[in-house]
């Protein structure tokens, strides 16, 4: 699934509605309509590392074969707790997950990878936008697919898994 242009995605995928309040944010490859905070990747996936990447395995199919959305949701999730613990070293909790629409289907034998970039640091929390893709294994192109996305907000919680500020790590080197 490989798009000309980000206007080209938007005309495919989006709702009518949304077409005329789309607005390039994030990254290059994620597009935002302002109207409906909706979010579809288009293009390549980013070219830095994935936070994390995983072959999907038979125990993860339903009976159609495809991946269950709930093992991608929680990839999802402990992708962003990977991203919200370079902002806070301690304890962190998934307090909510935006919509998560699945574009395509995750195959047996895909490799999935999930990109993560930090949208907005707060007092207590963190709002990290995850992006993921899967490689078809199995097809001659190799090409990537985009899955899903979602914005996953963490809060710093203390051990009576009460809200605290933020202890931003201090960068070594």
């Amino acid at each position: 699934l490989r798009y000309a242009s980000a206007s080209a995605a938007a005309g495919a995928i989006w709702p009518a509605r949304c077409r005329s309040t789309v607005q390039t944010r994030l990254s290059s490859h994620t597009l935002i309509c302002a109207a409906h905070s909706q979010r579809v990747s288009t293009g390549p996936p980013p070219t830095d590392m994935p936070v994390i990447r995983q072959l999907t395995m038979p125990k993860d199919a339903n009976a159609l074969g495809t991946i269950f959305g709930g093992v991608i949701l929680a990839q999802i999730d402990q992708a962003a707790a990977i991203e919200a613990h370079r902002h806070h070293v301690g304890r962190v909790v998934t307090v909510a997950m935006d919509k998560v629409e699945f574009k395509q289907p995750v195959l047996i034998g895909d490799l999935v990878s999930y990109f993560t970039t930090t949208r907005k640091v707060g007092r207590t929390s963190v709002a990290i936008d995850v992006n993921v893709w899967a490689q078809r294994q199995f097809a001659e192109s190799g090409d990537f697919i985009p899955v899903t996305d979602a914005c996953v907000t963490m809060v710093a919680v203390d051990e009576d898994c009460k809200p605290i500020p933020l202890n931003r790590p201090q960068k070594q080197g």
